[in-house]
Order: C-alpha cells, then sequence, then structure tokens
C-alpha cells in the first residue's frame, strides 16, 4: 500500500518495533497528525477474553473529562413529561411512533445516540435491524435506556461514548482530538482505560489487556506497553 508524503514523514517519528509508554504515545499521536483536518485520535485496546461467551463480554459506557471533540446530535424515544425534558437538555430529535416511522419509512438517520425511556422499548425493538448493525440501539447496561432521559441527553452531549468488543476481542473508541493535546488526550484515554480494567469479566483468565494502541484519523499506529496501561491507570 503506497502512503502520502505526510503519512511517510509521520511513520519515521515511530518506532514501530517499540512499546512505549501511554503519555509518550500520546505525544507522538499528536505530533504526527498532519492532515488538513483536525484528526480524531481513536484507542484500539485488544483484551484476552473470547466475546464468544456470554461471561466473558466487556461493555460498559464512561463520560471522557475532556469530551470528544465532536457536536453529537441526540435523538430520544419519549413522550410527555420525559419528552419535554428531553428537548430542554438539548436533544435534536425527540419523538414516539412518528418517529419511529420516520427511521423505518424515510431512512431517517440523522444522529449519532440514541436514547430511549423505558416504556418506549416495545416501539424501538421494532428498529433492531435498523440501529443495532449501526451501534445505535438503546441498552440499560450503555445507561441509553433510562427514566432520566435529560440527564442522559446531558451525558452524551458531554462526551459519553460506549465501548464494546468486536468480533475479534478488540474495543476501538475515540478519545478526542489531535488538538486536545497530550494532557487531555491523556485524562480520555485513563478515563476510558480505568473503564475497560474495571469491566474485566469475572471468567477471563490470564493477561486481561494482550495489547494496546493509539493513531489518529490519517496517522500512524503507536503501540502502548500493555503492562504500563495497568500501571497507569491504577
Amino acid at each position: 500500500m503506497k502512503h502520502g508524503k505526510k503519512y511517510v514523514d509521520s511513520a519515521k517519528l515511530v518506532d514501530r518495533s517499540k512499546l512505549y509508554d501511554s503519555t509518550e504515545a500520546l505525544e507522538l499521536v499528536c505530533q504526527t497528525a498532519k492532515a488538513k483536518f483536525d484528526e480524531t485520535v481513536e484507542l484500539h485496546v485488544r483484551l484476552g477474553v473470547d466475546s464468544r461467551h456470554a461471561d466473558q463480554q466487556v461493555r460498559g459506557a464512561v463520560v471522557l473529562p475532556n469530551g470528544t471533540g465532536k457536536k453529537v446530535r441526540v435523538c430520544v424515544f419519549a413522550k410527555g413529561a420525559e419528552a419535554d425534558a428531553a428537548t430542554a437538555a438539548g436533544a435534536e430529535i425527540v419523538g414516539a411512533e412518528d418517529l419511529v416511522a420516520k427511521i423505518q419509512g424515510e431512512g431517517f438517520m440523522d444522529f449519532d445516540v440514541c436514547i430511549a425511556a423505558p416504556n418506549m422499548m416495545g416501539l424501538v425493538g421494532r428498529l433492531g435491524k435498523i440501529l443495532g448493525p449501526r451501534g445505535l440501539m438503546p441498552s440499560p447496561k450503555a445507561g441509553t435506556v433510562t427514566p432520566d432521559v435529560a440527564r442522559a441527553v446531558n451525558e452524551a452531549k458531554a462526551g459519553k461514548i460506549e465501548y464494546r468488543l468486536d468480533k475479534t476481542n478488540i474495543i476501538h473508541c475515540p478519545i478526542g482530538k489531535a488538538s486536545f493535546g497530550a494532557e487531555k488526550l491523556y485524562e480520555n484515554y485513563a478515563a476510558l482505560i480505568d473503564a475497560i480494567i474495571k469491566a474485566k469479566p469475572a471468567a477471563a483468565k490470564g493477561q486481561y489487556i494482550r495489547s494496546c494502541a493509539v493513531a489518529s484519523t490519517m496517522g500512524v499506529g503507536i503501540k502502548i506497553n500493555p503492562n504500563k496501561v495497568l500501571q497507569n491507570a491504577e
């Protein structure tokens, strides 16, 4: 695969054989983000679990101290007072049967986060095949099925992200923008790593965090020492 000049220049700054301390890796990821736009920085963590087993699932949500740097469009399924509370909290889209019909009939998907009041899940369940594959299906575990929809909207706007294992036992999550700088990115990184460590399943055996890396949208992957990951987060 042929890379552009900026990528090649950035790659020269990174030792691919080295496992970096987390702070050093985040400083490097800021230095290597050279695109004309503000690149998103992502964390990729491979865990020593087997996602095929229900008792080894790792999933949850955490509010990043410095947010994600992205304007989040929130969709809420609610009626009555709960709908009013969601609108007051800043939700861009609020509805019930009308919203379900719009998503099913018109393919409306102009939102980033989906929240539902518990009494709406009978309706929202109809959208499982649409929202599920996009990672937008509300769930109690992620805090997106809740009677306190206003709080959920506020958390989403403040930078709450959901983390979950993929089929290859890796968690992929944004931890901010390159413009945040290493210090703010580290605060977000530490919050996410801490949440992942606390979510360790009782059935997990051996080394929990197998590998860890950070990368900007157009930048180079930078490996973090998995042993130092644990030390820095404790």
